[in-house]
C-alpha cells in the first residue's frame, strides 16, 4: 500500500521513519483494510468457493458476489476508525462498489491502457474519450450514493477506549484462524454498544474560542456566529453529529445577546445551566463583567477574561484554551473533554505547544520593550 499518511513505503519503513503515521487516519484506514481482505480472502470457506470450477455465469456472479462480500468487510472495518476520528461512517460503500469495482477493472482501466498504447501512432484521442465518458460515470456513481439519504451514519465522537476495544477485537478476529477468533466479536460488541449510548456533547468549543455549538433541548444546531465558515460548520456538526441546518444563536429563543455577550440557560438533567458567551473582544467594565460571571455556572470566551470572573463551575477563555485546544461540555455529568488529552504526550503536540508559548513570551518582551517609559 502506498497511501500511509501521504508517505509512501512498506509498513515496516513507514512505522519505522513516521512511527507518528500510526496515529493518523490515513495509516490505519489503509491497513485496515488490507488486513480484513486478506483476512477473507484466507478464509478455507472463500480458497474453496474461488478454487470451484464454474460456468461463465457462475463465475461473474461469484465476482460479483465476492466484491459485495469484501466491499461489506471493509465497510464494518473501517467504521470504527472513521467514526473515531471523523464522527461519521458511510454505509452504502459496499453497494457502490459493485459497480465501481466492475467498471474501473474491465472498463476503465483496460481503455486507459489501450489508450497510451493507441498513442504511440497518435490514433488514442476516441479511447481516451471513451475513458472519460466511463470516469464521469463513476463519479456519478459516488455522488449518488453520497446524496442517497442514510449514507452517511453521524455519531458522538467517543473516547480512546471504546476504540480500543474495536481494534483489539478486530485484531483478534482477523489475525486467529480458529474457531477461537470468534471471541474477537466480544470486546467488538461491546464496544458498539457504548458508542451507541455516547452521548453528544451540549457545548463545543473551538480552540480560539471564536466558535460555539450549543445542542438545543429542541435538537437544533446553535451557533455563536451567522458567518461560520465551511470547516468549522462541519467540524462542529460532525462533532456534535448534527444533521440539518444550524441556526444563528440570536434567532433561537432561548438565547439573550448584546454586542458582547450572549446568555443561555440549558437543561440537562437537574439542575438547569446558566451559560454565558462572549462575542467580541471589546474592553468590557470589569466590575459588571465580575459580577455576570458569578451568576452564570459556565463562561466561556475567546479572549483573556480577568482572574475576577469567576462563574459558579467552569471558565473556558483564552488562557486555557491555549492549553487545552477546542472543548466539548457535557453537562449531565459536569465532565469536559478537551483535544489535549487525546494529544498531550505527543511530539508534535508538545513541539506544537512549546513554540505557541516561545511565540507568546516573544510578543509580549516586544510589547515591554516598547512601552513607553
Amino acid at each position: 500500500m502506498q497511501e500511509t499518511g501521504g508517505r509512501g513505503g512498506e509498513p515496516g519503513y513507514v512505522l519505522l521513519v513516521w512511527p507518528e503515521s500510526l496515529m493518523g487516519p490515513s495509516f490505519q484506514l489503509s491497513f485496515a483494510a488490507v488486513t480484513a481482505i486478506v483476512a477473507l480472502h484466507d478464509h478455507p470457506a472463500m480458497r474453496n468457493w474461488a478454487a470451484m470450477d464454474l460456468g461463465w455465469a457462475g463465475r461473474a456472479a461469484r465476482f460479483l458476489a465476492m466484491t459485495f462480500l469484501t466491499g461489506l468487510l471493509i465497510e464494518f472495518t473501517l467504521m470504527p476508525i472513521a467514526l473515531h476520528h471523523f464522527g461519521k461512517a458511510g454505509l452504502y460503500g459496499a453497494l457502490a462498489n459493485m459497480i465501481a469495482i466492475p467498471l474501473t477493472t474491465f472498463v476503465i482501466m483496460p481503455l486507459e491502457a489501450l489508450a497510451l498504447l493507441l498513442d504511440l501512432v497518435g490514433i488514442g484521442a476516441p479511447f481516451w474519450w471513451l475513458c472519460g465518458v466511463a470516469i464521469e460515470a463513476l463519479i456519478d456513481v459516488a455522488h449518488g450514493v453520497a446524496d442517497t439519504p442514510g449514507a452517511v451514519a453521524l455519531f458522538p465522537r467517543s473516547g480512546a477506549p471504546v476504540f480500543a476495544l474495536f481494534v483489539i477485537g478486530g485484531l483478534w478476529l482477523f489475525l486467529w484462524r480458529t474457531c477461537g477468533r470468534w471471541l474477537g466479536l466480544v470486546p467488538v460488541a461491546i464496544a458498539s454498544l457504548l458508542a451507541a449510548l455516547q452521548p453528544a456533547p451540549d457545548l463545543l468549543v473551538t480552540g480560539d474560542g471564536q466558535h460555539v455549538a450549543v445542542s438545543a433541548p429542541d435538537g437544533a444546531l446553535v451557533l455563536l456566529r451567522r458567518r461560520t465558515g465551511d470547516y468549522a460548520l462541519q467540524s462542529l456538526s460532525e462533532s456534535a453529529a448534527f444533521q440539518g441546518q444550524p441556526i444563528a444563536i440570536e434567532d433561537w429563543p432561548g438565547a439573550r445577546c448584546n454586542a458582547d455577550f450572549c446568555s443561555l440557560v440549558l437543561r440537562a438533567g437537574e439542575p438547569s445551566h446558566r451559560v454565558l458567551i462572549g462575542r467580541s473582544r471589546e474592553r468590557v467594565p470589569e466590575r459588571a463583567l465580575a459580577a455576570a460571571c458569578r451568576r452564570a455556572d459556565i463562561v466561556i470566551a475567546g479572549r483573556w477574561l480577568p482572574t475576577s470572573c469567576r462563574p459558579r463551575w467552569f471558565k473556558a477563555d483564552r488562557a486555557l484554551l491555549d492549553r487545552t485546544g477546542g472543548l466539548a461540555i457535557y453537562l449531565a455529568d459536569r465532565k469536559v473533554r478537551t483535544v489535549a488529552q487525546g494529544h498531550a504526550g505527543h511530539p508534535w503536540w508538545d513541539r506544537a505547544m512549546a513554540l505557541r508559548q516561545a511565540a507568546r513570551e516573544k510578543a509580549r518582551a516586544e510589547r515591554l520593550s516598547t512601552r513607553p517609559r
